[in-house]
Order: C-alpha cells, then structure tokens, then sequence
C-alpha cells in the first residue's frame, strides 16, 4: 500500500484514468472523466439534491406528528445520515472510484452485497425521478389550476432534464452549482422571514412565538390514539417522510468519479454535511413547527390535494399578509424540484454505469461518447421518467406520495448497505495493521457510528408501514410502496450469492492497493480563485463552512 496521499507537483493529466475489474485482474480504461470541479461538489454536497421534501412533504409531517414530533423526527434521522456520511467519506475519500459505494461493496464485502446495493440504488433513482418530476407539476399548479395540462409541464421539465445530463458532468456541475445556489438563499431566506413572522414583524405584526406548541399542542395525537401510545405514532409517522428528505446525501460517492482532486475536495463535501442537517432541516422544521398549527385545516386541505400551498411558510407568510412572496418562493421551489431532477437523472445514469463496469449489467450501459458521456446510461434511465404521467389520472400529488414511500425505504435500504461495507472496511483496515490517521478523513465515532446507522435503518425500515396495520386504516397502496423496497434488498443479494457463491471477503484478503496510484497522481493543491466570481463563491462556501464550525 502506498504511503503517500498527496502529489504536490500540481494537477496531473489524469482526466481520464484507470480503474480495477470486478475480480481486480488489472486495470481497465473508464471513460468518465473528472469534470466536476471543488466549487461544484461544494454546492452539490450542501444543496444539490435538496429536492420537494422539505417544501412539499413538511405539511403532511406536521399534521402527522405536530411541532416537536416533527422536530424530533428529522433529528433523528438526521443523526442517522451524519453517521451514514462519515462512514461513507471515509471509504470515499481514501478510494474515490466509479461507481462509488458500490464498488466499495464489491470490495470490502462481497460481489453478491454490490450487486444487492447497485440494483438497489439504482431503483431508487429511477423511482425518485418521476416523483420530482411530479412535484414540479404540482408546483406549476399552484399558478395554474387546469391539470390537464400537466403532461404538457412534466414533458418540458424531463426534455430539460435529459439535455443537461446529456452534455456532461460538467454542465451538470455549472447547473447544480447554480441551482443549489438558489436553493440554499431561498432556504436561508425562508428561515430568517419565518423567524421574523414568528417574532411579529409581518405586516399584521402578530407575535405567534410558541403559540403552537400549547395550543393544539407539542405532539399529535395520530389517529385519535390516546396518551404517549398515540404521541410516539405520531412522532414515528414522520419518519419515512424525513428519510426521504434526507436520502441523496450520499450523492457525493456517485460524483466521486468524475470529481477533479477528489482527495482534497471529498473530505470537505463530507464535512459540509453539517450545514444541511443543522441549518436546513434541523432549523427549518423548527421554524415551521411555530409558523403554523398541526389542526391548520388549509395545511390539511392543501395536503390532500398536494397543492404547492401545502408548504407552511407558504401558509404562513399568505396569513401574514405579504402578497407577493408566495409566488416568488413557490417559482424557488420549481428551480428547487427541476434540480433535484436533473441530480435524479445523474446518480441513476452513473450507477446502472457502475453495475455495468462490475459486469452485474449489461455491458452496453458503459458506452460513452468521446467527451466521457455514458449516454446510454442516460438515455434508459430517462425513460422511467414516463412514469410520472400516472399523475395525470391519479393526481400528481397522491403518485408524489407513492413514489416519496419508495424513495424514502430504497434510500434506507442503500444507508444499511454503506454502514454495513464500512463496518467490514475498518474491520479490514485495522486488520491489516493500516493507519486510519493518515486517511484523508477520518472520524474519531467509528465504528459505532455504523453500527447506530445500520441499526437505525433497518428498524425503520422494518416499522415504516406500520399505520397499515391499525384497526379501519388498511391501505394496499401504503403497504406496497413501504414494503416492496424493503424486501428487495435480501431477494438481490441472496439470488446473486446463489449464482456467484463467491464467499464474503476476509479482513486479510481485502485490496486497500488497486487505483490508489491514479487517485494520488489527480491529487494537487487547490489554485488559487482566478477572478471575483469564483473569489465570491470561494468566500460564500467559507462562511457556510464557518457556519457549521467545519474548518
């Protein structure tokens, strides 16, 4: 194993470079190309796939959970994220290869467990892609009632969609970067007017402070359960919808190959992790849950009919009096549901390439053009955005809700899958008498950290459809979408084992060695910002950065 992490020299020429087969018989050519530059992953790890979740699925948690049980859901499951990501960035970090964590799996478990993952991940793609795509009709509804027209939006926003994928990471990265941008201001701005409508500086000057929380009250009573029993529902109702919130983070590892010095710029797109979790959504549905009332009965109407006016700072800042903000931020929320999309359509392109590289599909999904486009890829992945027009007859808002279930369970099944690898990497690492010191990230809560996130994952996995259960609360379609995803997982890794019946790899027999030359020769320190745009970037990325105490 080498022992040198860095090549000082500066940026070798390595756009292009080498990456181990399946079985680690020596190097083949990988047509990605390193594209993405430290500004790029900066934004896409802080806001890139910050997608409807938090606009468009907060409303049905508040109404599930009230004020605290929402709270205390993203909390909880934000600290199983932070505990997914630094399992993740360090294996990322050390071996930023394509295909990611899924060939992490296939390294340091087994080629059965990358199979499971990859198919996994890749369904989970797919299925969100439609869903945001659904999200983004839901949102031009807010203007325009006539849903008739919605297939003519969802048609528009996926061509879009499949023209920026279609001229590469790098274009991608420039959309990203301006997108999540855009995201991130509107977010902040949100934050800060809903603290201010809290405090009584509206126009209507109301000083709601923590109102709501007495009265109707911290926690929801779900489904009229009396006592803690109905609480602890409630609270847990939020679950899955946070999940889905929060599932993308680890788009970081997908980009890890098309990445410019990934050994320099993964550690702090890991690191900036805290921001999304403590300023995002920590801090958002705080500010929500003294915004608006759990019993609000347009939050309910609105939520049932999965109109944009679900959102609570929209409810909020209507009932404030301030007319013209509802619009501009539900227009925020469009770019915001169009970018998820387009990181949508990138991760799914970029894993079916990486089970393609692996040999666990067909090899014709590893065609790329000359600029290091894998186009196939793209171009199939695209196609299962045709599966939002069952919004067209079903309602945009109720198929948002399938896919969000989906989403959301395929998302926690991939979470186990990393903190699972992570636990065998470190197993591995410390069996092999290798210093996790000289990693370029490592976390001093490993490896209990992974242990808590593949715990927590599955429990909530395993307990996500529970409401169906209830007496009268019977629902075919919640059982399907919760469910189905969760037993996906051991049916890929067991039918591949059976056919492979390749064992788990030994701590001793892992490869920490294959690729890291390439890696250390893309390795350089960072030029310094070329002109006051990228000087302003570099200083915004900082304040974000000092913000989370991360540097």
């Amino acid at each position: 194993m080498s022992k040198e992490y860095v090549n000082e020299k500066g940026p070798a020429d390595h756009d292009t470079y080498a990456a181990e087969t399946a079985t680690y018989g020596g190097p083949v050519e990988v047509k990605l190309q390193r594209q993405l530059k430290n500004r790029h992953i900066a934004m896409i790890s802080i806001g890139g796939v910050i997608g409807t979740g938090l606009f468009l699925g907060t409303g049905g948690a508040l109404v599930n959970g009230g004020p605290i049980g929402l709270l205390l859901g993203y909390m909880a499951v934000g600290t199983i994220c932070y505990s997914v990501m630094i399992s993740l960035g360090e294996m990322i970090a050390f071996l930023p290869l394509p295909g990611g964590h899924i060939k992490l799996a296939e390294r340091f478990v087994d080629p059965a467990w990358a199979f499971a993952m990859g198919w996994n991940y890749l369904y989970n793609w797919i299925i969100i892609l439609p869903a945001e795509l659904s999200a983004a009709a839901v949102l031009i509804n807010y203007w325009n009632k006539d849903t008739s027209l919605n297939p003519a939006w969802i048609s528009i926003f996926l061509v879009i969609v499949v023209v920026i994928n279609m001229f590469g990471a790098g274009v991608y990265g420039e959309c990203e970067f301006i997108f999540a941008s855009i995201k991130v201001i509107t977010i902040v701005g949100l934050i800060i007017l809903g603290l201010v409508l809290d405090l009584g500086g509206g126009p209507d000057h109301d000083r709601i402070g923590f109102r709501y929380w007495k009265n109707p009250g911290p926690f929801v009573q779900y489904n009229g359960i009396a006592g803690v029993k109905g609480q602890f529902l409630g609270w847990w109702a939020v679950m899955t919808q946070a999940a889905f919130s929060f599932i993308g983070t680890e788009i970081v590892a997908i980009a890890a190959g098309e990445a410019k010095n990934p050994r320099r710029n993964l550690p702090k797109a890991i690191k900036r992790v805290y921001i999304r979790i403590l300023l995002f959504y920590i801090g958002g549905t705080f500010i929500i849950g003294l915004l608006v009332p759990s019993n609000d009965p347009l939050l309910s109407l609105k939520s049932t009919h999965g109109t944009a006016g679900a959102s609570p700072f929209v409810i909020a800042i209507q009932r404030s009096g301030i007319k013209f903000l509802p619009s501009l931020i539900n227009a925020c929320l469009l770019t915001s549901a169009w970018s998820a999309a387009s990181s949508d359509l990138y991760t799914s392109s970029r894993a079916l390439y990486g089970l393609a590289m692996t040999g666990n599909a067909p090899k014709i999904f590893t065609k790329t053009s000359k600029g290091g486009i894998p186009y196939v890829a793209i171009l199939t992945c695209s196609l299962f955005g045709l599966l939002s027009f069952m919004g067209v007859k079903s309602g945009s808002g109720v198929v948002f809700g399938w896919f969000a279930n989906m989403t959301a369970i395929a998302g926690l099944a991939t979470w186990f899958g990393i903190a699972v690898t992570y636990i065998r990497f470190h197993k591995g690492f410390k069996a092999q008498g290798l210093d996790r010191s000289k990693l370029p990230y490592a976390s001093a809560l490993q490896p209990f950290a992974a242990w808590y996130a593949a715990i927590s994952c599955f429990v909530v996995c395993l307990f996500s459809g529970w409401s169906v259960f209830l007496k009268d609360s019977w629902d075919t379609a919640t059982f399907v979408t919760n469910y189905i995803p969760f037993i996906l997982f051991p049916i890929l890794y067991i039918a591949w084992k059976l056919k492979t019946r390749v064992p788990i790899r030994k701590p001793l027999e892992m490869d920490f060695v294959t690729g890291l030359d390439e890696i250390e020769a893309d390795t350089y320190d960072e030029p310094p910002p070329k002109n006051t745009m990228e000087r302003v970037w570099a200083w915004l990325v900082r304040c974000f950065s000092c913000l989370a105490l991360l540097e």
